[in-house]
């Protein structure tokens, strides 16, 4: 099937999916995914819901994860729509603008299961992901949950609402609410997976049940990391449990496993029941490992828990497994962050949680694809900004080696936490989720309880969130003490009792977190000494020295916010959204990012950017964003000169046009303009300008650029290895204009359409240019500097998948290729 008729939207496709789940053997905990074949249809955002949805009739047939706005077309602000900042809190420019100029509207979706008679012993749990922004869920017309903080999942006990043997109708609604109801765009619908668990009736594990903390003892080696030798470590297990007996003890059984899946450790333990508690938590006795490779950012080891619940004949009643790392942490006012008894900076990145041109659907193959891509250039560290991100990243960053502060809010109220019930009537379940899905991940080193919202924050108590803060931490440390809390600040604002001062709630968190405002750290950290700061968010304007300008040895590190450009929150049509990261929608590094590069890295590194315009000074959230426009193409006019910036963490850098040196320059050690080397009034030269770093003399990085041709073809070429037939991997395409040598031609603006044929979808396609007018969804593409990216979704099944690019007067691309099922 073609992929333009695919994705033709106008066309009513009325189908009803039937899905039979095969049953697992009896008494068994087991996990069935019913992401494929869901009916869906789009309500208007003024258009009320159904009171009933048996007389529907479907637009579509989709399946999950699903971000229903990303496929709607982009919406011109109207003329009557103004600028207005007036709004701190908000920042938006027009009605549409935060939310990324996509209509906001509602969406239903339906799906008929079948279910087993072999399930009528278990217990069945709908369990989902996330439904953006808020959604109700109904199981054979009886409503049995839902969701008023769309970033976090939840279940729902659906034992009693199913007919065994025949079908089961499950309708979930989505709803975006309004303009205002976010800051940025959150796209819409089940973005997230959507699975049935299955559990034992009686005895059983409840949701999250695991809570692990694995302490090494590293008094073997003073307390300094050593990879090359291992740890004793006592493993501590809290279980919570649901468990019905006559018996006065529970049979409970503790296996770890190491990173390859060998068994360790094996115990088995009698625990005291309480029957007028039969459902609560059980603290197991403490095992001790007396040799573990700790977890850490070079060596990401990985150990699992397999927890077992044995009934009065020692079968197996449930089972559950979580990994998990053995790592210490710690934070301090001299070093900082601690992993491992040693310091680590962290360098990070702050962004929100969609992925591009997929918008809000969660690919976990394109999260890893956004890790590798950062870690590449040496981030070590992502900011979850401002909401829990999909429990992929936090899986991801444990086995890549990557830190994470978890955040769970924007501001606290009703406006920017769904908007149907008030904050106050959240937070309590909310906390408790988020805190025990993430807090076996070692990853994760640092709660974050809020974002940004002392704007707003007197609202509730009149005292700059103090008592809003002490609640949520209160509450928090009941699921874990392992971790430091802090709120994302900003502005950090002053005291009443003085200028000096900065405001209550600074004073109260365990770490400071300022947004943009490092300029605070020192003398903040002379009226508190015992307190430890983060630059929670770094503007890429400022980049290098709001880094090189804090003390390095001292700070936690930074995040610099919107590293890779993303839709919503734009500063003016016709950009989509965000456009001032050093990554471009389509993960294309722009120059500025080799800046980051020479910072987080001590590999030598040198890269140029050639700059097209100047610095433009937009001011956002009391912060200056503006960036000069740069790119990599050496094809101009004869007598142009231009600027070039050369980034480069090496003593001294020199400048060739066809072999000959035109100009020289050394680093400096100024915050100001370390690794940023300005070279003005270089006149153009058709042929080969390259740039070479030196240290002590001897060259140690190069980069170069050529004219090129006109553009003759198009070229396909996968940025992945494996790719499999699940129907939920997808495939990173790299479309290329490039002349007859072969070389990518940066000024090339082709308009490609796209045929992809064989057991594979268009799932997103993106230039990276933040103003084009083209649709991610429909398969076609405008060229920028010479390129784009196409992503496609793997069906259900193996074959063989072709894609053609095509693009009028110049050869096209294409790219075949056999995609096996997942073993």
């Amino acid at each position: 099937m073609k992929t333009s008729n695919i994705l033709c939207l106008a066309k009513s496709i009325i189908l009803i999916a039937c899905v039979i789940i095969a049953a697992p053997s009896a008494a068994q905990r087991d996990t069935v995914c019913i992401n494929r074949q869901w009916d869906f249809i789009r309500v208007g955002e003024k258009e009320p819901l159904p009171k009933s949805f048996d007389s529907l009739t479907y637009q579509e047939v989709v399946h999950l994860p699903h971000d229903f706005h990303i496929s709607q077309p982009w919406i011109a602000p109207l003329p009557g729509e103004k600028a207005d900042n007036g709004n701190a809190a908000a920042n938006y420019k027009s009605r549409l603008s935060a939310r990324g100029f996509k209509e906001l509207t509602k969406g239903i979706y339906h799906k008929t299961i079948v279910v087993p008679e072999q399930w009528r012993a278990q217990r069945i749990l709908l369990d989902i992901g996330g439904i953006m922004t808020v959604g109700d869920v109904w199981v054979n017309g009886k409503h049995v949950g839902k969701t008023d903080y769309g970033y976090l999942g939840f279940e729902c006990d659906i034992t009693d609402n199913i007919a065994y043997g025949r079908e089961n109708e499950i309708v979930i609604t989505a709803e975006t609410m309004g303009p205002k109801n976010s800051r940025w765009y959150t796209g819409g619908g089940l973005y997230r997976d959507v699975s049935i668990i299955l559990t034992p009736g009686k005895n059983h594990f409840n949701r999250h049940p695991l809570k692990i903390v694995a302490i090494p003892d590293m008094s073997g080696s003073h307390g300094v990391y050593d990879r090359s030798i291992t740890y004793p470590a006592t493993i501590e297990i809290t279980a919570d449990m649901r468990v019905e007996t006559k018996n006065d003890s529970i049979n409970v059984g503790v296996e770890i496993l190491d990173y390859a899946g060998n068994i360790i450790s094996t115990s088995r333990h009698r625990l005291r029941y309480y029957k007028q508690w039969r459902s609560r938590e059980y603290t197991l006795p403490a095992i001790t490992l007396s040799k573990t490779n700790l977890w850490d950012i070079d060596n990401p080891y990985l150990y699992t828990a397999i927890v077992t619940i044995y009934d009065k004949d020692n079968n197996i009643a449930d089972r559950v497994s979580e990994r998990f790392g053995v790592r210490s942490i710690a934070f301090t006012p001299t070093d900082g962050f601690m992993l491992n008894g040693r310091k680590v900076l962290l360098k990070g990145n702050a962004n929100h949680h969609t992925l591009g041109a997929l918008g809000a659907a969660v690919f976990p193959r394109a999260i890893e694809k956004r890790l590798r891509m950062l870690k590449d250039f040496g981030f070590n560290c992502i900011r979850c900004s401002h909401n829990p991100y999909s429990t992929d990243l936090y899986r991801l960053c444990d086995e890549m080696g990557i830190l994470v502060v978890d955040e769970l809010y924007d501001k606290w109220t009703q406006q920017y936490s769904g908007g149907r019930i008030a904050w106050q009537q959240l937070w309590q379940h909310d906390v408790e989720e988020w805190v025990k899905r993430d807090r076996n991940h070692p990853s994760v080193i640092m709660w974050s309880l809020g974002n940004e919202l002392q704007h707003i924050a007197t609202m509730d108590y009149n005292d700059w969130g103090v008592t809003n803060y002490r609640l949520l931490k209160t509450l928090l440390h009941r699921y874990d003490t392992s971790r430091p809390t802090t709120v994302a600040m900003h502005p950090r604002y002053r005291s009443l009792e003085g200028d000096d001062k900065p405001a209550p709630l600074a004073v109260q968190t365990e770490v400071n977190s300022y947004n943009y405002r490092y300029m605070y750290f020192p003398g903040d950290s002379k009226l508190y000494p015992e307190k430890t700061f983060f630059q929670s968010e770094a503007s890429v304007a400022d980049i290098g020295t709001n880094f090189f300008a804090m003390d390095l040895d001292r700070v936690i590190g930074l995040a610099y916010w919107g590293t890779i450009d993303y839709i919503g929150e734009s500063r003016g049509w016709p950009a989509k959204g965000w456009a001032q990261g050093t990554f471009d929608i389509s993960l294309e590094p722009k120059p500025i990012a080799w800046l980051q590069k020479s910072m987080f890295s001590h590999a030598p590194t040198v890269h140029m950017g050639i700059v097209e315009s100047k610095r433009n000074e937009k001011t956002w959230n009391g912060v200056n964003i503006g960036t000069e426009y740069m790119t990599e193409s050496w094809n101009r006019a004869i007598g142009d000169t231009v600027s070039i910036n050369v980034y480069s963490n090496a003593e001294e850098v020199a400048l060739l046009a066809n072999g000959r040196e035109v100009a020289r320059k050394r680093n400096t050690t100024e915050p100001e303009t370390r690794n940023r080397i300005r070279f003005s009034n270089i006149a153009f030269t058709p042929g080969q300008l390259e740039a070479i770093a030196y240290n002590n003399g001897k060259a140690v990085a190069w980069h170069k650029i050529e004219t090129t041709g006109n553009a003759v073809a198009l070229r396909l070429t996968p940025e992945q290895t494996t790719w499999h037939a699940d129907g939920q991997d997808i495939m990173h395409l790299r479309l290329e204009a490039i002349d007859r040598k072969g070389r990518r031609v940066p000024d090339a603006t082709c308009h490609v359409t796209l045929d992809i044929d064989g057991p594979a979808t268009l799932a997103g396609v993106s230039s990276g240019d933040i103003t084009t007018d083209d649709n991610y969804a429909l398969p076609q593409v405008t060229l920028s500097q010479g390129a784009a990216l196409v992503i496609i979704r793997s069906e259900g099944k193996d074959g063989k998948v072709t894609v053609i690019a095509a693009s009028k007067g110049i050869k096209p691309a294409t790219w075949r290729h056999q995609i096996p099922m997942k073993q």
